[in-house]
């Protein structure tokens, strides 16, 4: 039987949702800005008016003002924005169970056994649009296939409230015209990459011998080249279920530029301390460590190692990571933002080779620490304890910084 999958996407939400709370914005320019205070001032999300006038995702509020001198600038509400992305979850949920979340605004669903009791991918696709649209006051854009990466593709093809269909027998005609760039997982240094090689589209793509994208992606090169040709067999996930967590990052702006190995040593520190805790609570261990570094000319460039042990502790992240840091960055330019990502998890249960220095049993005593102090705040919370370095001034924004768990979004 052919799959149906939706993947719905809400248009402009975090303004959306603004509009809606404050309905005398409706018909203004609208964005919603990160903290300029805080050096996270650039557009978040906009609505339709702004976007119109130019106003993108990523501008700085300088750059989006003088495309639209009358722009309404508006601090985001997460809390709000979570409310209500899980409003809309409810309304897919009265259609299947089959959902899984790509962040706060886009969600997959397989609506395959929901054909006989709603009707076909389409009409399903169109009723969900306009109830959204009735009973919370926003909009979605939606795209209907036989698999999550052209549905996926097709809730880009036309926006806002509109609903694109994606056949098997249609979809060479439909989407390899366009930019190879448009198909999901193919990143900027991916294409950047194909275009040398003179790869163009979607169609180039899909006519590439699949052992020559291997040549040049390794297994990664073989999966675009199925994404490509329709191929794509990976299921959405059922609500509730675990997602395999494939990696765990956490990254900052800082408040002011970093000029030295400390100030840097203290970031570090206080990311790696979210990872370790995240990889604890979960029962991983990590392989390998990578970090990005952003300079204030907002270049960033990635590092990365290999550990020579599987890690927890918090510690031992934070020191492979300074590590990094320190062998492969000159303070040519002052640091502005940092991310440190723990890959290559194994469960904390699995074998590995111990080390004649004793740095695995130093790590083990570590990690009883960090477990005891992780009770501590589970219980007493999160002032209770904490390590004397992270009391120091580290340039970090005010608050708890948010770790972000990446998971790979494509399962067998």
């Amino acid at each position: 039987m052919e799959r149906t999958i939706l993947h719905c996407d809400l248009n402009n939400f975090y303004a959306s949702v603004e509009c809606v709370r404050y309905p005398e914005l409706k018909d203004k320019f609208v964005a919603v800005c990160g903290s300029a205070e805080e050096r996270h001032g650039i557009v978040l999300a906009k609505n339709q008016k702004a976007k119109l006038l130019g106003v993108k995702t990523g501008d700085a509020i300088w750059q989006a003002r003088q495309k639209c001198p009358e722009l309404i600038v508006i601090k985001p509400h997460f809390e709000e924005y979570i409310k209500y992305s899980k409003a809309v979850k409810e309304i897919y949920y009265c259609y299947t169970d089959l959902v899984e979340s790509f962040g706060l605004d886009e969600c997959w669903l397989d609506v395959t056994g929901s054909r006989m009791l709603f009707g076909g991918g389409e009409k399903i696709a169109f009723d969900i649009k306009e109830r959204i649209k009735k009973e919370l006051g926003l909009t979605i854009s939606a795209g209907v296939s036989f698999n999550k990466v052209f549905a996926k593709l097709g809730s880009d093809l036309k926006k806002p409230d509109a609903v694109s269909v994606i056949n098997k027998n249609d979809f060479k005609d439909k989407i390899w015209h366009l930019a190879a760039n448009e198909l999901l997982w193919v990143g900027r240094a991916t294409y950047k990459k194909l275009l040398r090689y003179n790869v163009k589209t979607i169609g180039d793509l899909a006519n590439t011998p699949k052992d020559i994208l291997r040549c040049w992606f390794g297994v990664n090169g073989e999966m675009l080249w199925r994404y490509a040709n329709g191929l794509d067999d990976s299921r959405v996930l059922p609500f509730g279920a675990a997602v395999p967590i494939k990696s765990i990052s956490n990254g900052i702006t800082c408040v002011d530029d970093l000029r030295s190995h400390e100030e840097v040593w203290r970031v570090i520190f206080a990311l790696s301390d979210e990872i370790g805790s995240k990889l604890r609570s979960s029962g991983l261990t990590a392989n390998g460590i990578r970090l990005a570094v952003k300079d204030n000319r907002l270049v960033t460039k990635g590092y990365q190692a290999v550990l020579p042990f599987s890690v927890q502790s918090s510690y031992f992240v934070a020191q492979k990571a300074m590590e990094i840091f320190s062998k492969n960055y000159d303070f040519s330019f002052p640091v502005r933002a940092l991310s440190v990502t723990a890959y290559s998890l194994d469960g904390e249960n699995e074998s590995f080779q111990l080390t004649l220095s004793g740095e695995t049993e130093l790590q083990n005593k570590k990690c009883i620490i960090e477990r005891t102090a992780d009770n501590i705040q589970k219980r007493f919370g999160e002032d209770a304890i904490s390590s004397a370095l992270m009391m120091l001034e580290n340039k970090m924004p005010k608050g708890k910084t948010p770790d972000m768990i990446m998971p790979g979004m494509m399962y067998k």
